[in-house]
């Protein structure tokens, strides 16, 4: 039970293979492509709300170009922007770029500008389109010259269904009760979902017992205690 305690907070490396894409074909689509390197636009922003996927599209953009040879960072946003050397690097992330204080402005223009240059990819992400974003003016011109796309959040029912159907492939089948369990008592992001789900399945083939709403709720009290 302590391996699976750590389980809950070791989620799989996100890749925009195991990215659930609910009404974000589009931007999926563009993504998968910028990861490949089979050309077209370099410079992406997505915007949505905290918990929506933005940031697994990020990181599994990135991890797509590090598979093939690009040398990679991601910046979460805070001043560790500042350190970042962009005459060595293929292609940032940055994300919540909203939280930006007036020095990291600075950094990601320059970052912006180093990367054009060279031919490299910027991606970046907040919580908002770059208009309605409190930036400096010259950042947010830059933002919106390249693709933006809203990330549209996934709904109950959608989640319902990604998580009976992520149940299913591993194998055991997930009811309803249960999952309406899920989605009021867990962090509701769908990488914390999926880990409670693939969690639940070892708990499960350990404990020699079949998954029921009792077992979630097991599962769940371990959690927390």
């Amino acid at each position: 039970m302590k391996q699976l305690a750590f389980d809950f907070v070791a989620p799989a490396r996100p890749t925009l293979d195991n990215f659930i894409v609910g009404r974000n074909a589009e931007v999926l689509e563009r993504l998968n492509g910028l990861a490949a390197l089979t050309g077209g636009e370099r410079f992406v922003y997505l915007w949505a709300p905290p918990a929506s996927g933005r940031t697994h599209l990020l990181r599994g953009t990135l991890a797509g170009l590090e598979r093939g040879g690009s040398r990679v960072t991601y910046v979460d946003a805070d001043e560790a922007l500042l350190g970042v050397d962009a005459g060595a690097i293929d292609a940032a992330a940055v994300d919540d770029v909203d939280r930006l204080g007036g020095s990291a402005q600075v950094a990601l223009f320059n970052l912006y500008n180093v990367l054009r240059e060279n031919g490299g990819t910027l991606l970046a992400a907040g919580n908002a389109p770059p208009s309605g974003l409190t930036l400096r003016a010259d950042v947010v011109t830059r933002l919106a010259w390249g693709l933006v796309y809203e990330v549209h959040a996934l709904s109950d029912a959608e989640k319902a269904h990604a998580l009976s159907e992520h149940a299913a492939a591993l194998g055991f089948g997930l009811q309803p009760e249960a999952i309406s369990y899920l989605l009021t008592h867990t962090r509701r992001d769908m990488r914390t979902l999926i880990a409670t789900v693939e969690a639940l399945d070892r708990y499960s083939l350990e404990a020699k017992r079949p998954v029921t709403l009792g077992l979630l709720r097991e599962l769940l009290a371990f959690q927390r205690s």
